[in-house]
C-alpha cells in the first residue's frame, strides 16, 4: 500500500526537484519534508499538503485523503488507475504539446495493437 510519504517522493521527482528546491519554493525546511517522504511524520498539516499539492500539481483532495484528514467518497476509479492516471499526469507537465500527441498516438496503437 501506498503511503503518503512514496507519494510526495513521486511527485517531487517527477517535478525534477530537489527537497531543498521545494523548501526555496514553499517554505517548508528540506528536513522536515524528508521526514514527511520517509514516513516518520504521517499527519501534516492540511496547510503543507496545500502548499505541496500546489506546487506538484497533484489533487490537494487525494493527499488530504492518503493523510486520514478527509474520507474520500464516491471513487469511481480503481486505485490501480487512479495511480497510474496520477504519474501520467505528473509525467506530461514537461511534455510540448506535440510530445502530447504522440504519446496519445502510442497508447492508442498500443490499444489496436492488443485488440
Amino acid at each position: 500500500m501506498k503511503t503518503i510519504g512514496s507519494t510526495l517522493k513521486e511527485a517531487r521527482e517527477i517535478n525534477s526537484l530537489t527537497l531543498r528546491q521545494v523548501e526555496d519554493a514553499i517554505g517548508i525546511s528540506n528536513a522536515y519534508l524528508s521526514q514527511l517522504e520517509n514516513d516518520k511524520i504521517k499527519s501534516p498539516s492540511a496547510h503543507v499538503l496545500y502548499k505541496l499539492a500546489t506546487l506538484y500539481k497533484v489533487n490537494l483532495n487525494d493527499l488530504l485523503s492518503e493523510t486520514g484528514i478527509i474520507n474520500k467518497q464516491n471513487e469511481v476509479e480503481s486505485t490501480d488507475n487512479s495511480s497510474w492516471n496520477k504519474r501520467i499526469a505528473l509525467s506530461s507537465g514537461s511534455l510540448s504539446e506535440k510530445e502530447k500527441k504522440e504519446v496519445l498516438e502510442y497508447i492508442k496503437f498500443i490499444k489496436k495493437r492488443n485488440v
